[in-house]
């Protein structure tokens, strides 16, 4: 089964940003685990990362269209892009939010989440293991 994974804003730039929050893994060593993760569960998996909320809307709107299930790190884009919430409830597949850190434990704007309402469910805090944890979520509910 196909799957795909959306990355939003600034994670291809994981090499730069605070590893205390981000961890330790550049964007290539992300997009590997996530492939790596997603094979061993079955899936055919496409990794894609835009720092473009229409570009993410229109993957959404691929995904709704072929009834793919998503990961998706709507990175920044969680706290205010109605729009991508929009396109995010499209999607009747399962879709499963992820961040690498705990949204909670840090600035209280990123508290709220537009994404999660629409989502099946959300994994954060975990690093990049929210990806994988994300990854068997899916399976589990797809049987």
């Amino acid at each position: 089964m196909k799957l795909m994974v959306i990355n939003g804003p600034n994670l291809a730039r994981l090499d730069i940003r605070d590893s205390s929050i981000y961890g330790d893994l550049n964007y290539d060593q992300l997009k590997a685990l996530i492939q790596g993760a997603a094979k061993s569960a079955g899936f055919d998996v496409e990794v894609l990362q835009s720092n473009d909320e229409a570009e993410i809307i229109s993957w959404l709107h691929k995904a709704a269209d072929e009834q793919c299930p998503v990961i998706i790190n709507p990175a920044a884009f969680t706290h205010y892009s109605y729009a991508i919430r929009d396109a995010a409830e499209l999607v009747k597949a399962p879709l499963i939010e992820v961040h690498l850190s705990n949204p909670m434990a840090r600035e209280e704007f990123r508290h709220t989440s537009v994404i999660s309402g629409v989502a099946n469910g959300t994994i954060a805090g975990f690093g990049p293991n929210s990806y994988v944890l994300a990854i068997n979520a899916l399976k589990a509910m797809l049987g």
